[in-house]
Parts: C-alpha cells; sequence; structure tokens
C-alpha cells in the first residue's frame, strides 16, 4: 500500500508539472519596445534605460500576452496602468490581468508609457502608438484589428479615454474598460494628475479639451466603467458624466458602481466585490463578442 501511494504521488507530480508546462508553452510572451525609429516628442526627461526611479520616467514598451492559439477569439485590449501620470501600477493594474484575458481568447497588451512632466502629447502619443504596434502584428499575432480596444484604470483610465475621444492616426480602439477613471480636467479630477498631465495652472481651452467628456462623439466608442462609490482619489462624477455624454451621443455605456472598495484596488482580490466584477466584466465581454 505504501509503494502504491508514493506511485500514485509521483504520478500526480509528473501530471502537475506536464500540464505547468503546457500551460507555460501555450500562453505567448513578447516585450517590446515602442518608437524603435526614435521618440516623436519628449518631455523634457527622455531615459534610454527603462526607468528612472529619482525623475520618475519609464521607456515606452509594449508586454505582450497572447492567449494559446486554440482559444483565442481575435480580440486585444491595451491596458494602460494609472499612477496620477507620476508612476504606474503596472502589475495590479496591467500585467496580472493577464489570466483572466487570457482565459477568454483575448490578447493583453500591457502599455509601459512615458510621464507627461506637462507635456500631454507624450502619453497619448505612446498610447496610440501601442495601438499601431498591435495593428502592425494582428496577423502575427492572431489578432482582428476589428476587435481591439483600450483599458485603464485611474489616470490610465483618463489615457484610455483621451485615445478613444481624440482620434488620431492609424488604429482606433473599438471598445473602452475603464476602472474608476480620470475623466474630467476641471474642479472634479484628481489634482495630481491633472497637474501632471497639464501643468500647474493649465489654461481654460486645455482643461475643456482634455475633459474627455466634453469630447465625446458619436463616433467614440463604446465602455464599461467599473468604480467604488466611496472613491475619494477619483470622485466617481467622472464616470457617471462621462456615461451620460456616451448615452446622450447614441453610445452603447454600461456603468457598475459598488458600494465600496475605495480607489485603485485593479484585479487585486481583496477588494470585497471583486468577484462581482469578475462576473460583470465577462459579461460585457461576452456581450460584446469578444470573449470566449
Amino acid at each position: 500500500m505504501k509503494h502504491a501511494a508514493l506511485r500514485a504521488l509521483r504520478t500526480a507530480a509528473l501530471l502537475i508539472a506536464c500540464c505547468a508546462c503546457t500551460a507555460a508553452k501555450a500562453q505567448q510572451v513578447i516585450d517590446l519596445d515602442l518608437w524603435t525609429n526614435g521618440l516623436p516628442n519628449s518631455n523634457g526627461i527622455d531615459q534610454t534605460q527603462p526607468f528612472d526611479n529619482e525623475k520618475r520616467n519609464f521607456k515606452p514598451a509594449v508586454k505582450v500576452f497572447l492567449p494559446a492559439p486554440e482559444k483565442r477569439t481575435g480580440a486585444a485590449v491595451v491596458a494602460c496602468p494609472g499612477g496620477g501620470y507620476s508612476h504606474l501600477a503596472t502589475e495590479h493594474e496591467g500585467t496580472a490581468w493577464a489570466p483572466f484575458f487570457n482565459e477568454r481568447g483575448i490578447a493583453l497588451v500591457v502599455l509601459t508609457y512615458r510621464m507627461p512632466h506637462a507635456h500631454w502629447e507624450v502619453p497619448l502619443s505612446d498610447a496610440r502608438e501601442a495601438l499601431q504596434t498591435v495593428a502592425r502584428h494582428a496577423s502575427e499575432w492572431g489578432i482582428d484589428t476589428a476587435k481591439v480596444g483600450i483599458m485603464g484604470s485611474s489616470a490610465g483610465g483618463h489615457l484610455a479615454t483621451m485615445t478613444a475621444t481624440h482620434p488620431g492616426e492609424g488604429l482606433q480602439p473599438k471598445f473602452q474598460i475603464l476602472f474608476y477613471p480620470v475623466v474630467t480636467m476641471n474642479e472634479n479630477s484628481h489634482a495630481g494628475s491633472r497637474d501632471n498631465l497639464l501643468g500647474k495652472a493649465p489654461a481654460v481651452d486645455l482643461i475643456e479639451q482634455f475633459s474627455s467628456e466634453r469630447q465625446v462623439t458619436p463616433q467614440t466608442p463604446p465602455a464599461i466603467m467599473l468604480l467604488s462609490a466611496d472613491d475619494r482619489a477619483v470622485p466617481p462624477i467622472n464616470s457617471v458624466n462621462y456615461f451620460l455624454a456616451l448615452r446622450q451621443n447614441g453610445i452603447s455605456a454600461t456603468l457598475h458602481i459598488y458600494p465600496s472598495g475605495g480607489h485603485g484596488w485593479g484585479s487585486k482580490p481583496a477588494f470585497a466585490f471583486h468577484d462581482q466584477m469578475l462576473l460583470d466584466l465577462s459579461a460585457w465581454l461576452r456581450w460584446q463578442k469578444l470573449s470566449r
């Protein structure tokens, strides 16, 4: 009996190891630098290193998580982590989402964007280039460019809404996933995000231009917003006004406001409504025909 039990344990261990090896082969992770031919603009402190801790600046890049080929739906989402336009919460608002999206057949492209330092065009150009990178590799990565969207959390949510409401050249996002997003640049904004993006005393026209609820048109892509009612960092009115602007322009919009949780929970299981949030997001992805 003892030897039989040991054999069973060894067999189970081998099976687990084989499964882990298969999973590792199934998911493909790719690291790419943006702007390999040189940066198109500058925030005044551009660095050649991936991260400068003193100056809080990042080398623009993407980390791509591709689902197993047999699971792919052709959908992809470019994720913009938050951090008040001063740093990036890359793990729980970016890379930690990979298993969730990959299991549903969706590629996750996590963007490391440069901090603006009052040069608003810098992060916006990085986000647009991330979308262009997806377009250039679409065939290779099994992606349908009609199913590529953008996701953002907090200040990254503002970058996502900027990208959605300020069309540039090239691939445009077809949907938005927004977690407790900064949307406006007026008095309801997150002050740090506004100061870092536009400067300490922005002109009225800049406040208007980058208050995304004021820039919605009938061409803006559909959105889902997920946030907490007790968020003291970014007032929920940001999402409410964006939801109303989308609906007033005939655009599909979904708003989930959870009773508590504060700000910045991202993919963290400690968020009290984590399981419900995943169910809500999963249902929306299926409804948009993006998910398995």
